[in-house]
């Protein structure tokens, strides 16, 4: 049995007996005993993992709730040029209005979900107002946000504004934009999205619907900068989202160690496995969106256990 499994199966430790210790199949001495009891308390420690948290989703293209890999979604002229609608990659699209899953969330006490408009048409701003109308405070709002747009989002009920490229511009990070946007609404209320690729052994920023690779690089110190000027960080897993290829670990492990704000991670769950996963990779301190996976948009992953998932971590907490 592993390190992994002993924590989970709640066997390392337990060494107390000052007449000596038979765990390991032969006796120790009280001293040798305690040195071990030590050593295997800093094991368990290292594996105590804290609640992570479902937090749900509405992509809104068109004016309808869809689900859509992202990466096939165009914004840079070029690319829109050469691919129309066809290239379009969707795996889920609804009649229902994004106000039955507003009402859904709110109902199930999800809170800290997530809308983000996939275009800047009146259709998906209407759709998404519905949405943050219906369900006021409990929905973060993402997609064009600007500067001179984001209090509106706010005063239709979004707890908090996703931001990604108002404030990067040719795969730069435009620090103006930013602290024009905090002086706007306030840090507190500001979530940022990095979206990130992985190149040459480094995650990278990414933006232009994931097309464009920015100069920053996703690490501990870029993390530390940035949380000056937000209150979340909002993280997709460019490579595997909406493909339901399971998670990047690798990059679930780099936020959980280096990320100093909450965090939220999408990208690749596919199965109450890969929430689990996601939870010990990131120690706990990652909070987990699911999307195309879920039943309730056509996949086959029953929002009713991962649900229940949920409400076991708020207990675990």
């Amino acid at each position: 049995m592993n390190l992994y499994s002993e924590a989970r199966s709640g066997r390392i430790g337990g060494h107390t007996s000052e007449r000596g210790c038979t765990c390991s199949g032969r006796p120790l001495s009280f001293a040798r005993c305690q040195r071990q009891l030590r050593k295997q308390q800093r094991l368990r420690q290292r594996f105590t993992i804290s609640a992570a948290a479902f937090r749900p989703c509405i992509d809104i293209h068109q004016g309808r709730v869809k689900q859509i890999v992202g990466s096939s979604l165009k914004d840079l002229p070029k690319l829109r040029n050469e691919a129309g609608e066809e290239s379009l990659v969707v795996n889920f699209d609804t009649d229902l209005r994004s106000t039955f899953f507003a009402k859904l969330y709110q109902h199930s006490g999800l809170r800290g979900g997530h809308v983000i408009m996939l275009g800047a048409d009146e259709g998906s701003r209407y759709a998404a107002f519905e949405a943050l109308m219906a369900y006021p405070d409990g929905l973060q709002l993402g997609g064009g946000v600007t500067s001179k747009n984001a209090a509106d989002f706010l005063n239709a009920g979004a707890s908090h504004v996703i931001v990604t490229s108002f404030v990067f511009r040719e795969g730069r990070l435009e620090e103006d934009r930013l602290q024009e946007l905090v002086k706007q609404v306030g840090k507190q209320r500001l979530v940022l999205d990095l979206s990130c690729r992985k190149r040459d052994g480094k995650y990278y920023v990414v933006t232009d619907r994931w097309q464009r690779f920015s100069e920053l690089v996703v690490n501990a110190e870029t993390l530390s900068s940035l949380a000056e000027s937000c209150s979340e960080f909002l993280v997709h897993g460019v490579d595997v989202e909406g493909k339901q290829l399971g998670i990047d670990e690798e990059l679930v492990e780099l936020l959980g160690k280096a990320a100093p704000l909450p965090v939220t991670y999408a990208g690749g769950v596919r199965s109450l496995d890969d929430l689990e996963r996601v939870k010990f990779a990131g120690n706990g301190r990652v909070d987990i969106t699911v999307g195309s996976a879920l039943d309730i948009f056509g996949g086959k992953l029953p929002f009713a256990e991962v649900l229940a998932w949920h409400r076991d971590q708020e207990q675990e907490h």
